[in-house]
């Protein structure tokens, strides 16, 4: 009855029609795809799968529980006794949960117990994971120990996600989607990941062994996508062309592009992402004959997180001519030097210069990203689009009081550095809390020879204030200074404070972010803005050429810069859909 089954099948089905064809994506609960059908037609695949996990949020909480509870322990009494449905029989058993052991039987009975206990429904996980594989049971149960620790309302929205996820995978079942982009990008993802310098996790850190293999294995997908040239700077980077349409005389020059590199015991796809998805989408183009009216450089930029040398975007700071030769004698933890180590990777730091992209034919520049973080994940939506990359000050202030001994020093006549800390943490929080795009950070705070019997003496604390506007970061950072004064005075503390860094705020163009929105738009999906908390390369390019950012969905609650960061095949595969879409608008409007 599926086989034929389309969008626009549904679209004209009536409702005991539509229902049927989607019974089971979610179990037992006929109700979703009820409410759902009226909020027909549905302009693309992505659009109704929005419009079902909204419908899921608008219910009650008691609709909600009812939903949750309607799935069944993995393997659990229900698999024993043959009473899942077809997809959740078929699901647990490609994950394996059919050939548990003994033990493994035993423990997951035990932690699904527990975790019964704990939250008042039965633990659920999409089996099919972010590429559409299965998980082992191996995977499932990580996991579940792993969610047990969770605190139970951030469970229960975890719960409703992974129903959508489960739905998410159904519905492309019925529909037999493809998603050739997305199963690219993970599978090549994957293969990347496992280049690293350490066996235990994944760390890509500037020119090391396993960063010189992921720049060949790159190099090698654009050769195969069919770039015209695909070549590595003097810094690292590896750029793909792929040519204007020959009848183009004089044409100019769009970049896209992020980094490889990653931070210590990072995740698969921060950066990444955006350097194989283009590598993808050219390929297609390719493959279709499809010239634009502009050059298009893919560059997959040799780094970015500034964890060897702590310098960053090393990468993009050649691409656009203003690498700072002054970093190349910087040293690393074995005293290696930038320089040598480039040498070391058979590149020559005197090319340099050589490694800047013409920037009088620049362009624009944009940068497909995972959010890193949790608000498109919250709001159901598999993309955003970025306003402007938050400009930063961070700061080191060091506090000194007096130490003496905690026993015989009267409270009142106490000068205690680490109190004047913890009112100058509390004061950041309470500043940055009055604008919606403002964030600050107490990340270090150290008490140096600190002992359990003696008034704290000296304190340390550091201090990461960003916002997408200049004046709204300086004007909170003027108010904090006030407060640290103040605080300070009254206490009897001398404050010495040292900036360790300034970076401007970079807004992303407009006409190129309303092509975003009406690819967004056209998929009937809702159009969401939000700024960009972290730095990108893309933050480097716009002191050359205007630029703008397509945010993707983060999994794990917006988890990134750590080993459970991930994404779907689903979102990558939409995410390419939009940037074809924002390429052919380019190209119209040039």
């Amino acid at each position: 009855m599926t086989a034929s089954l389309t969008l626009d099948v549904l679209n004209t089905a009536d409702p005991v029609r539509f229902v049927q064809f989607l019974d089971g994506l979610y179990e037992h609960s006929p109700w979703v795809l009820e409410r759902t059908l009226a909020l027909r037609p549905f302009a693309s695949a992505a659009a109704l799968k929005y419009a079902l996990s909204q419908t899921v949020r608008q219910a009650s909480r008691d609709e909600q529980l009812a939903l949750i509870r309607a799935h069944p322990e993995l393997a659990g009494r229900a698999a024993v006794a043959g009473q899942l449905t077809e997809d959740s029989a078929g699901e647990q058993a490609r994950a394996g949960l059919t050939q548990c052991s003994p033990e493994e039987f035993e423990l997951l009975q035990q932690l699904n117990a527990a975790y019964n206990s704990r939250f008042g429904f039965p633990f659920i996980i999409a089996v099919r994971g972010p590429t559409g594989a299965g998980l082992s049971r191996y995977d499932i149960i990580a996991a579940l120990e792993r969610r047990l620790r969770h605190a139970p309302d951030q469970e229960f929205a975890e719960a409703l996600r992974q129903i959508d996820r489960i739905a998410e995978i159904r519905l492309a079942d019925r529909l037999s989607l493809t998603r050739p982009y997305g199963d690219t990008v993970m599978g090549w993802a994957e293969t990347l990941a496992s280049y690293s310098d350490s066996p235990d996790h994944l760390t890509c850190t500037y020119l090391s062994a396993a960063h010189r293999a992921v720049a060949a294995r790159i190099q090698a997908w654009m050769l195969e996508a069919g770039f015209d040239s695909v070549y590595q700077d003097a810094a690292g980077n590896v750029v793909g062309r792929y040519r204007a349409a020959p009848t183009v005389a004089e044409p100019p020059l769009v970049a896209t592009g992020s980094h490889y590199d990653t931070v210590r015991n990072g995740g698969k796809y921060d950066g990444r992402l955006g350097v194989l998805l283009p590598i993808a989408v050219v390929a297609d183009l390719k493959r279709r004959n499809r010239r634009l009216p502009f050059d298009l450089d893919v560059v997959a930029f040799a780094e970015e997180e500034g964890v060897r040398y702590g310098s960053t975007f090393l990468g993009s700071s050649a691409y656009i001519g203003r690498f700072d030769p002054g970093v190349l004698d910087a040293l690393d933890a074995s005293d290696v030097s930038m320089r040598e180590a480039m040498q070391l990777a058979g590149l020559d730091p005197e090319q340099l210069g050589k490694a800047a992209a013409e920037a009088a034919r620049l362009r624009h520049y944009f940068e497909i990203h995972i959010e890193q973080g949790p608000v498109l994940l919250e709001r159901n939506l598999p993309v955003g689009v970025v306003t402007s990359i938050a400009g930063s000050v961070r700061r080191l202030m060091t506090l000194a009081g007096v130490a003496s001994h905690a026993g015989t020093t009267p409270m009142d006549m106490r000068r205690d550095a680490a109190c004047a800390a913890a009112e100058i943490v509390l004061a950041v929080e309470r500043r940055c809390a009055q604008a919606p795009s403002l964030v600050g950070t107490v990340g270090m705070l150290n008490v140096p020879h600190g002992s359990v019997n003696v008034i704290p003496g000296a304190c340390t604390l550091s201090l990461d204030l960003r916002a997408a506007d200049n004046a709204v970061r300086d004007a909170a950072l003027a108010d904090i200074e006030r407060e640290v004064s103040a605080i300070c005075s009254r206490r009897g503390i001398s404050v010495a404070t040292e900036e360790l860094m300034r970076a401007a705020a970079a807004p992303c163009a407009h006409e190129q972010m309303a092509m975003w929105s009406r690819a967004i738009a056209d998929r009937g999906l809702p159009v969401f803005e939000l700024p960009s908390g972290a730095g990108h390369d893309a933050m480097k390019l716009a002191e050359a050429t205007s630029i703008t950012m397509l945010f993707t969905r983060c999994g794990n609650g917006g988890i990134s810069h750590n080993p459970l960061e991930t994404m779907t095949a689903d979102d990558a595969q939409l995410a390419g859909e939009l940037m074809l879409d924002f390429l052919e608008q380019m190209a119209a409007a040039s």
